[in-house]
């Protein structure tokens, strides 16, 4: 003979528990740092290229100048610390 479960003892619907809101892991202003920091190392890697001879025999001193020594590395790391700043910028404050 089978025993009889008590009304206490049914099951009762779940409790459903509030999901946390699914979206984009950084905000508006993330992506705002990010671009203009892909904007400057492109900037850089465009100002360090350049000033080869189109003769294999002739040696071009505008490989050594100003710009692609000095500036164009500069503005690369510039870009890759604002990409880290845009990485670890809370998305909330």
């Amino acid at each position: 003979m089978k025993k009889k479960k008590s009304e206490s003892s049914k099951k009762s619907t779940p409790q459903h528990t509030p999901q946390p809101k699914q979206g984009f892991v950084f905000g508006k202003k993330n992506y705002l740092f990010m671009f203009i920091g892909l904007a400057v190392i492109a900037l850089g890697f465009i100002l360090m290229s350049g000033g080869g001879s189109d003769d294999p025999n002739v040696f071009n001193e505008a490989v050594y100048n100003a710009q692609r020594i000095h500036l164009a590395p500069m503005l690369v790391i510039a870009g890759f610390t604002i990409e880290v700043y845009a990485i670890l910028l809370n998305p909330n404050s």
